[in-house]
């Protein structure tokens, strides 16, 4: 019996196979789940013959340079932006302004097929293939290669399995189902080297993430019987330590981690004056319906938002939407 899903699979293989060129997009600031994901894709319309431009709005991390595709990954602020498209495919996007400046690229109306397993994603695309139960938009890849029938190769191995990987934070968050086990299992058959990519990702830091480490947790706050914790990254700290985007990653899973703390938070003050504000739940509190107070959004145990207020009024407002959510 044909499921609703696999309407969506069949809508977006017939949306990649109604257009002849593409523009892939995907979030700002991507991380491992939204950089392999551009990377398939690419794979998948290499398969189908189709021509394509994969771009973001900035760098994506080094530490992703193995995946195939990633030195064809177009960096938005230093290209000429001079492309020709007909359509666009974004990954990893829960919202039409989460692909950043490079929606100048394209009119609103251009055909849009909408990849994403956020459950806040608000259905923007002119296509939308959005399973909210997926660990990652590299799950849904998965089915769609296996819907479309492309013949696995450890490239396009390693680029679903990195999302996988990455997203479930090394298969232990609660959104590890056995059927995201499964298809890592399969991916490991086809060649992709799990123990390597697990120490790339997970284990190898440098040594601007621990010195951004040491000065967030100097910072480290709470409240709310210590049921709330978070800590702050300032632009002083980021051009002290000379860190960059990506060596934020993972800072805010300490505060998180404490025992008895409910939400972790890390609060990051933006060189434009606005606030970025990642947070993580243990379950207790739906983190994604309070980023979306603020504009934000992501899932149950871990979201986003970004806040046009000074660093201390930032910190002060969110605090107070996450006891009243941990109150309800």
């Amino acid at each position: 019996m044909k499921t609703a899903y696999q309407d969506q699979l069949h809508e977006a293989k017939r949306f990649m196979e109604s257009y002849n060129h593409f523009l892939v997009v995907s979030h700002i600031h991507p991380d491992g789940d939204a950089a392999s994901s551009t990377c398939a894709i690419g794979l998948i319309l290499d398969f189908l013959g189709k021509p394509y431009t994969l771009m973001n709005e900035g760098a994506v991390p080094g530490k992703l340079s193995y995946l195939k595709g990633f030195d064809q990954i177009v960096n938005y602020t230093l290209s000429d932006r001079n492309y020709s498209f007909d359509a666009v495919i974004s990954v990893d996007c829960a919202d039409f302004e989460r692909m950043g400046e490079t929606v100048k690229l394209f009119p609103k109306d251009i055909p849009l097929l909408n990849i994403d397993h956020h459950p806040t994603n608000d259905q923007f695309g002119t296509v939308n293939l959005v399973e909210p139960q997926a660990a990652a938009t590299a799950e849904i890849l998965f089915d769609l290669v296996e819907y479309i029938q492309i013949p696995w190769s450890k490239e396009l191995s390693d680029c679903i399995y990195t999302g996988l990987l990455t997203d479930t934070g090394g298969f232990r968050y609660s959104n590890t189902s056995s059927k995201v086990m499964k298809a890592a299992s399969q991916l490991l058959d086809y060649g992709t080297d799990g123990y390597e990519l697990s120490d790339r990702l997970l284990e190898q830091t440098t040594r601007a993430h621990v010195e951004l480490l040491k000065k967030s947790l100097n910072s480290l706050s709470f409240a709310h019987d210590d049921q709330i914790a978070w800590v702050t990254v300032g632009k002083e700290d980021m051009r002290e330590t000379g860190a960059m985007q990506e060596d934020l990653e993972g800072i805010v899973n300490y505060p998180r981690n404490i025992a008895g703390v409910e939400v972790g938070m890390l609060f990051k003050e933006m060189m434009d004056g606005t606030v970025k504000c990642s947070f993580r739940s243990a379950g207790k509190a739906d983190v994604a319906r309070i980023a979306q107070k603020f504009g934000g959004g992501g899932h149950v145990r871990a979201a986003g938002a970004t806040l046009k207020a000074p660093l201390t009024q930032a910190i002060e407002m969110v605090v107070e939407e996450v006891k009243r959510a941990l109150d309800a």
